[in-house]
């Protein structure tokens, strides 16, 4: 019986994978690097700030220590916090899914993105009060596919009840290959979601839908 709802948030809840795709190519220009929308799609998507800045800069011999990683960070945070206030999308669906989910589940977010950010849009979006947990990419080692994220959004989701759960009775509610990947190795149940990646690339979820609209919460008491 699921117990938990464990969500991603880039793509899950917020229409942001294409504004984070936008920022770091901004980023990146500026030292020469160039990114395209198939390699950020089929390598990057998943990743943090952290992991992507790395994988892309090791093949130009650039030495990625944390002090630039950081500042690189810093830089595309900036100009994604300036796009977001302004051009902020939530998907359809996904506040009603959120507000009546809550009333049955405990609620979470594991995500690569920054605290801050994950906080803004749910503030913006009326659903902070919500989650009972939200596990940023500043609080991991490694980000997805790692299960580091989920695992650790279980260890505080027990720590806030008076129930223990099992990594068998969170759902998690993902977009990416590497989310998935990440929720199975968690020992998770895992939902994909088809905002980012079409149906085909997304069977290694125990269920793909288009919409958090298709999913029934009643029937989610007893399975997926």
């Amino acid at each position: 019986m699921i117990q938990a709802i464990i969500f991603d948030f880039d793509g899950v809840i917020t229409d942001s994978e294409p504004v984070h795709l936008r920022m770091f190519q901004k980023v990146l220009a500026d030292m020469g690097i160039s990114l395209n929308e198939k390699e950020y799609y089929e390598i990057y998507l998943g990743m943090d700030d952290k992991g992507c800045f790395t994988t892309v800069l090791q093949p130009h011999g650039i030495k990625t220590s944390p002090d630039l990683i950081q500042s690189l960070i810093q830089k595309k945070t900036k100009y994604l916090m300036e796009y977001i206030k302004d051009h902020l999308f939530i998907y359809p669906g996904v506040v009603d899914f959120i507000e009546a989910s809550r009333k049955r589940f405990s609620l979470a977010i594991a995500s690569g993105a920054l605290r801050h950010e994950i906080e803004f849009v749910l503030n913006h979006a009326g659903i902070r009060s919500a989650f009972d947990v939200i596990v940023s990419a500043e609080e991991v080692r490694e980000g997805k596919p790692s299960p580091e994220c989920f695992n650790t959004a279980l260890e505080r989701l027990n720590k806030t009840g008076p129930q223990q759960m099992k990594a068998n009775e969170c759902l998690v509610i993902e977009d990416s290959i590497a989310g998935i990947e990440a929720a199975r190795a968690a020992g998770m149940k895992c939902i994909a979601v088809t905002n980012t990646y079409g149906r085909e690339r997304l069977t290694m979820a125990d269920r793909v839908v288009k919409s958090l609209e298709e999913i029934d919460i009643g029937n989610l008491l007893q399975g997926i």
